[in-house]
């Protein structure tokens, strides 16, 4: 048992380490569940504990929260990564290739929204980042939980299109309009 939660750790170093992007504890979830690596409970143990050993460190911004590794879980990593089988570091680094874009895009793109308790109205905060750097973000301000859900999948599904659109519109100079001789 004991065995088995030391490489389960390992493997999730391993894993944060190679795709250098933090990853958020569903995105952690989606390569060790859908993997089959480990359970939900082991997951959750493995992760509770590297975070209170100060191997992964947290970061929660938008409701989501992210894990990177610190100082120590590299360390780590660079002491025990050949313990780690070659069939898993394999595993790891296909998932890797095959999500690492994905991955990218969702930790670039946000699309968020709460109840403001004042006004009733729901918030809904867009953004878009570049190497953690904020390219855009747009606080709007609607009705309903239904235009709210609404404007964040279009903001995901039509990001390009979007910011495209407003970046065109708002450095381009408008036309002046000729007056009309009565």
């Amino acid at each position: 048992m004991e065995n088995k939660q030391v490489e389960n750790k390992l493997i999730l170093l391993y894993l944060i380490d190679k795709i250098d992007i933090p990853l958020s504890h569903s995105q952690i979830s989606q390569f060790a569940l859908g993997e089959s690596i480990m359970n939900y409970f082991e997951l959750q143990e493995c992760l509770g504990e590297m975070i209170e050993s100060d191997y992964l460190e947290t970061a929660t911004e938008n409701n989501t929260t992210r894990h990177t590794l610190t100082e120590q879980g590299q360390q780590t990593l660079e002491l025990f990564e050949t313990h780690i089988p070659l069939h898993l570091k394999n595993k790891i680094n296909n998932f890797i290739l095959e999500n690492r874009r994905s991955i990218k895009r969702d930790y670039e793109t946000s699309a968020n929204y709460f109840k403001d308790t004042n006004t009733g109205d729901f918030i809904v905060k867009c953004g878009l980042y570049e190497d953690e750097k904020m390219m855009m973000e747009i606080n709007i301000s609607v009705v309903s939980r239904e235009h709210a859900k609404l404007i964040c999948s279009n903001w995901k599904q039509n990001l390009a299109t979007l910011y495209g659109d407003i970046l065109s519109t708002l450095i381009t100079k408008p036309e002046k309009k000729e007056e009309i001789e009565e």
